[in-house]
């Protein structure tokens, strides 16, 4: 531990360049200014300010998680965020008269009401609590696989290019007065960033190769299930998970690319999105 000199009599006694009114012999092993007990922080070698402590940590290379994103220690935020506001939503459902149509997403009215191009992939149907409780397992499935590896900022960027690759099928694909809603479409998106992601390890290729097949069936056999969100949700979530998974780790814009790759992506996601609903309003 580093302490300052007992200054010799008449002279002024030290005290922390922090709190001046704490008298203090300790110094900080780094600027060499007095430093009081609350203002401490344990070093290897002595004791430093919280000043040079956090100027240290600013210095530290920042850990990146496996395809460049800030790797984050816990739980993963976005996931579980996600899933709680589904849950909120499907909540308001059933409290507020009228709000789920509010929210549904049907291709005659998206050009009046866009806001239902996403609001429709936080909505669920009230007639089977079912319906949101198998999308929230997959998300969180699917999520804890994802965000650890991309981050939170990829990982989210993900999930929303999903969700309105998800409409923008529904507006292509579907009947302009079908109402259709769900995080379906979303989910698709996450399941096949997820071949993506784990293209190297073939025993879960397998295992969710056989998943996506039982899936495609369900899409065309059993009726209530929008296969055209399913798919414009998967095409979405494959370009999306290529733009962050394909720059490889030693170009030194990796980051800067991945954020222009998706940005480029959602500009024509956007752009696609408004000519299918201009479509749509025009020919119903």
């Amino acid at each position: 531990m580093s302490y300052g000199q007992v200054n010799p009599q008449g002279q002024a006694t030290p005290t922390c360049y922090r709190h001046p009114q704490t008298v203090s012999y300790v110094s900080c092993h780094r600027c060499g200014r007095p430093i009081c007990p609350e203002c401490q922080v344990s070093a290897p070698v002595g004791v430093q300010c919280v000043e040079c402590v956090a100027q240290a940590n600013r210095a530290l290379p920042q850990q990146k998680t496996e395809f460049g994103g800030r790797l984050r220690a816990g739980v993963p935020v976005i996931t579980y965020a996600v899933i709680a506001l589904n849950v909120l939503v499907y909540a308001l459902q059933w409290i507020i008269p009228g709000f789920t149509n509010s929210l549904v997403l049907a291709p005659a009215i998206a050009a009046y009401e866009p806001w239902r191009l996403i609001t429709s992939a936080f909505a669920h149907s009230m007639g089977s609590f079912l319906h949101l409780a198998m999308n929230m397992y997959g998300i969180y499935i699917f999520g804890t696989l994802l965000e650890p590896k991309l981050g939170r900022l990829r990982f989210a960027w993900l999930y929303l290019i999903s969700a309105i690759g998800g409409s923008l099928g529904i507006l292509l694909l579907s009947a302009p007065l079908s109402a259709t809603l769900g995080a379906s479409g979303a989910l698709a998106g996450l399941f096949l960033a997820t071949f993506v992601v784990y293209r190297s390890n073939k025993q879960a290729l397998r295992q969710m190769g056989i998943i996506l097949v039982l899936n495609i069936v369900l899409g065309f056999v059993v009726s209530g299930i929008s296969w055209q969100g399913h798919l414009g949700g998967a095409v979405l979530g494959i370009l999306a998970a290529c733009c962050i998974v394909l720059i490889p780790k030693s170009n030194p814009q990796r980051a800067r690319t991945q954020i222009l790759l998706l940005a480029v992506l959602s500009v024509l996601l956007l752009g696609a999105v408004y000519l299918a609903a201009q479509a749509v309003k025009f020919t119903s």
